[in-house]
C-alpha cells in the first residue's frame, strides 16, 4: 500500500513540475523605474490625485526609449494606438493575473505588429496631469526600434 502512496506522490510531484508559470523578461530599467515614482495621494473623502515626484516631472516632454509589451486596446494585429506595459498581457491583473503594471498609452507614427515578444520604442513621453480620464502617461510619434 505505502508503495502505491509513494507512486502516486511521485507521479503528482513530476506534474506539478511542468505546470510552471512561464517567467517574463525583466523589462525593468532607468525609465520604467521613473514613471514608477507616480503615486496617488488623497486630497479630499473620495478625491486622489496623481502626484509626479521631480525626477519623474523631469522626463516630462523628452524622448525616450522604452522595452515593453504591446497590450492591445482593439482587434486586429497591427496598430498605431495601444497600451504599452513592462510585463506582458499574461500579467495584466484585467487580462490574466498579477499586480498592477505601469502602463503608457503609445500614438506610433507607423502602424507596429502587436508580438507576445518585447519591444522597444522610442518617443516622446508626456505626463497627463490635466487631471481627465485619459491615461496619464502618453509616449506619442513613438517608432519602433
Amino acid at each position: 500500500m505505502m508503495k502505491k502512496y509513494t507512486a502516486i506522490l511521485l507521479i503528482m510531484s513530476a506534474l506539478t513540475s511542468f505546470a510552471q508559470v512561464r517567467v517574463h523578461t525583466d523589462m525593468r530599467t532607468p525609465a520604467w523605474n521613473l514613471i514608477g515614482l507616480k503615486y496617488d495621494k488623497q486630497v479630499k473623502p473620495l478625491v486622489w490625485q496623481a502626484i509626479f515626484p521631480p525626477e519623474l516631472r523631469a522626463i516630462n516632454n523628452k524622448v525616450i526609449e522604452l522595452p515593453g509589451f504591446i497590450i492591445p486596446t482593439k482587434v486586429g494585429n497591427s496598430f498605431t494606438e495601444f497600451m504599452f506595459s513592462m510585463v506582458p498581457v499574461a500579467s495584466c491583473p484585467y487580462c490574466g493575473t498579477g499586480d498592477i503594471p505601469s502602463m503608457i498609452e503609445v500614438k506610433t507614427l507607423k502602424p507596429v505588429t502587436w508580438t507576445e515578444e518585447p519591444v522597444t520604442l522610442k518617443g516622446k513621453f508626456v505626463i497627463n496631469d490635466s487631471g481627465d480620464s485619459r491615461s496619464t502617461f502618453f509616449l506619442l510619434d513613438a517608432v519602433k526600434k
